[in-house]
């Protein structure tokens, strides 16, 4: 990876933002109305909220482990307790972070949008983060950045790895696929590594890492992993040379102004939840392990014969897009109850061989039938007196070249009452 690095920058510097990762520019809210001043040298901006959260937190809802528990935690019946600027302040200047973490408006406002209007998709998000984040945190200290930036698919995805904007991001991280194919994941017709939490987390720090070589400064990175480093680099120009988030902040697109307040909001409640009267939803996941597939396999065959319900199976393994796992192409992951795992690897044969030909009728040879034996007849045709051979190919719409190679004729030159075999 190092020696591709000056590569890598070069591309991210000249690639638009929104190829790397996808905006929703047209898809965008108002949190808050703070000011009717559009004036580019004026912070007082609305606040907008991509509407790609929700459309994320709508799919987080349709899951098989939200819909197999209890669908209403009623996380509205409590109130969340009034606190001061100054307490906020201090709890923030608390969190364990390298990140800046500073206070202003926008950040409470953000605070307030989710421990106010989204106090159920933090209940889930906070259940889910026990699944997710030991992952996060892993991928993230060995790549020696900071912690905090296992928040960012909270704002990204709400921690639903199937989430799929309109732009065309996908996955926890949400990545666009040009920016997958360049740190190495798979996106075709049977695999979509973007929902793979393993793959695509290591990619999106890669891909952050690779910014913080450009920028040097964690706010610019955030704000360059949602509008790309081509429109931060066109909001520094026009600052006048400024490195600096909230220096550059009326310069930037409407979404990238709130990026970094919801991101500092983010890291605010997934630490201070207690304290704003916040449950954990009762969201069960089931445990697992991986094994490797060197097979094509179904998830028909698995749910069949390992008695594993389909919708579990895709929640174990979103990354593939037609419950197919390609491993007869190259051995593939495939995660599993625990309890599965093992009698998986002593029947994968027996596994893979249940229902295939049904569940894969894609052929590998086919013989193309012959058109003039499926639709013609053989014809016999009398010669008539002064017929030629032109004059008789072209009443059965054939050509003089078939005529002769039927009837072994070495010339064209045709007696009366000859027998032509015509097909």
């Amino acid at each position: 990876m190092r020696r591709f690095l000056p590569l890598m920058i070069f591309v991210l510097m000249i690639v638009p933002g929104n190829n790397l990762r996808a905006q929703l520019p047209n898809d965008v809210k108002p949190i808050a109305d703070t000011s009717q001043n559009t004036d580019p040298a004026s912070p007082m901006v609305p606040l907008v909220i991509p509407e790609g959260m929700d459309m994320s937190f709508d799919g987080l809802l349709n899951q098989w482990y939200a819909k197999k528990n209890i669908p209403s935690i009623a996380p509205s019946d409590t109130i969340n307790p009034y606190v001061s600027d100054s307490t906020i302040i201090s709890r923030l200047s608390r969190l364990p972070d390298i990140i800046e973490m500073p206070f202003n408006e926008y950040v409470r406002t953000c605070i307030n949008f989710y421990t106010n209007k989204r106090r159920k998709q933090v209940s889930y998000m906070l259940a889910l983060a026990k699944y997710y984040m030991p992952l996060f945190e892993q991928v993230i200290l060995a790549n020696k950045l900071p912690d905090e930036l296992k928040y960012l698919p909270i704002i990204e995805s709400a921690l639903n790895p199937t989430a799929y904007s309109r732009a065309g991001a996908a996955g926890l991280w949400q990545l666009v696929v040009s920016t997958a194919r360049i740190y190495g994941l798979q996106v075709n017709s049977l695999i979509d590594e973007r929902m793979d939490p393993v793959k695509s987390t290591k990619a999106a720090v890669h891909y952050l890492k690779d910014l913080y070589h450009i920028y040097g400064d964690w706010d610019l990175v955030i704000a360059a992993y949602n509008c790309g480093p081509g429109t931060i680099n066109k909001a520094i120009r026009r600052s006048g040379g400024k490195h600096d988030y909230w220096q550059i902040y009326p310069y930037l697109p409407m979404e990238t102004r709130s990026y970094v307040p919801i991101f500092i909001a983010a890291n605010y409640v997934m630490n201070y939840y207690k304290d704003c009267n916040l449950s954990i939803a009762p969201i069960y996941m089931p445990l697992s392990d991986t094994v490797m597939v060197h097979d094509k396999i179904h998830f028909i065959q698995l749910s069949d014969l390992l008695h594993i319900p389909i919708e579990e199976l895709r929640t174990l393994n979103p990354e593939y897009r037609q419950d197919i796992v390609p491993g007869n192409i190259e051995p593939c992951p495939l995660r599993l109850p625990l309890e599965a795992t093992s009698i998986f690897l002593a029947n994968e044969s027996k596994i893979a061989a249940y229902k295939a030909d049904e569940l894969f009728p894609n052929r590998l040879v086919v013989e193309p039938v012959k058109a003039k034996s499926a639709y013609r007849h053989r014809r016999i045709h009398r010669v008539r007196n002064g017929e030629s051979l032109w004059e008789i190919a072209r009443r059965y719409h054939v050509t003089t070249r078939e005529l002769k190679r039927w009837n072994h004729l070495r010339t064209k030159t045709l007696r009366k009452g000859t027998r032509l075999v015509i097909y």
